[in-house]
């Protein structure tokens, strides 16, 4: 595969894709992972969204209003703070300052500087208490952390979904070049992630730089799982959501398949997303509509398929994106909203230079 221009449209379609997305699952984010599947089924019911092709509308005395309010249907007028999205934009920013260049040091630094503590969970969180422990006075200064910094990804949480909500901008920023764009993410994801935590946020970077270069997704998925060890669970959890595109019963099998991991591992959720992008190939609302009824880490699988579609260059239905104005909140020092079309600039800028000094 080589290198190819980056597109406009592309990008825009990606931006759009990923936050729609992740704001239709983040609605039911903290109903699904404190009540679990069936709850989620049960709300979608009652509130007359199955199947699900537009943004969940709100019924009161749920965990949905406490938690998920600002992006239900009629709620929601802007893409509200989400670590999906907030990571995102951070990964522009390294890209933005150090390019190619980019070490996991510098993005420890960056979590230090930009990032608030009460922003991050689970394998993020454990990173960031070892840096703020261990790191010596200065490093957000430049100066060296003063520990190996490895250690801070050794946590009870490392092969979870964190690192793979963090890739999709390194494929975005490297069309055609899938090897790279794998490389960036590991980059990353060592921080604060080991095994199938790495593999999977190699896998979907690559993805996302394989598919604008692919004459279709599945060839795209093809290519990027060469970037990753064919007999790791990253490689066996891609298999499987391969295999349950077209069953009617593939939801059932993969809650029957994944029953003993967390919710928020990489392995469950990265079969659910294989799954839910080829089964919506074709259809936005169906992709990010099947792949949240579906359960588990519904924010960030809404995130990871939405993106992954719109690099196809589709347009994003009007319905997705009309209610968030282009506005994007996040949740990084010095910036609290920024402008969609700022954003998708700013990534071809990136993209474009990237293309430049790599060979």
């Amino acid at each position: 595969m080589k290198k190819i221009p980056v597109d406009r449209k592309r990008i825009k379609s990606a931006w759009e894709g990923r936050i729609s997305g992740c704001q239709l699952g983040k609605a039911v984010e903290a109903l699904t992972y404190i009540e679990g599947n069936d709850s989620l089924t049960a709300y979608l019911k009652k509130a007359k969204s199955i199947p699900l092709r537009d943004y969940i509308p709100l019924i009161e005395g749920t965990l949905v209003e406490i938690e998920g309010r600002k992006s239900c249907k009629g709620f929601l007028c802007r893409s509200e703070p989400d670590d999906d999205i907030t990571f995102t934009v951070l990964a522009l920013m390294l890209l933005e300052k150090h390019g190619l260049e980019m070490s996991t040091v510098d993005v420890a630094r960056a979590w230090l500087t930009l990032i608030p503590g009460g922003a991050v969970f689970t394998a993020e969180k454990a990173a960031y208490l070892t840096l703020l422990e261990r790191a010596e006075l200065g490093f957000t200064f430049g100066f060296d952390p003063g520990f190996d910094i490895s250690e801070c990804a050794d946590n009870d949480w490392s092969e979870w979904i964190g690192a793979q909500i963090r890739a999709d901008l390194y494929g975005w920023a490297c069309p055609g070049m899938p090897e790279l764009a794998a490389e960036l993410a590991r980059r990353d994801a060592a921080l604060s992630h080991t095994g199938d935590g790495i593999h999977g946020a190699a896998f979907i970077a690559a993805l996302g730089a394989a598919i604008p270069a692919s004459k279709s997704i599945s060839e795209a998925i093809d290519v990027a799982s060469k970037m990753i060890p064919g007999t790791s669970g990253t490689a066996h959890a891609i298999s499987f959501g391969l295999s349950l595109v077209g069953k009617p019963d593939a939801v059932r099998q993969l809650h029957e398949r994944y029953q003993d991991l967390p919710v928020a591992h990489a392995l469950n959720n990265l079969a659910l997303v294989i799954w839910g992008l080829l089964s919506g190939e074709e259809d936005y609302s169906t992709a990010i509509g099947d792949v949240v009824a579906a359960g588990w880490d519904t924010d960030c699988n809404g995130a990871t398929v939405g993106g992954l579609w719109g690099l196809q260059g589709k347009t994003i239905p009007a319905h997705w994106t009309s209610p968030w104005q282009g506005r994007v909140a996040v949740t990084i020092a010095g910036t609290s909203e920024l402008k969609i079309d700022d954003l998708v600039d700013r990534t071809v800028k990136v993209a474009q230079k990237i293309a430049k000094i790599y060979d």
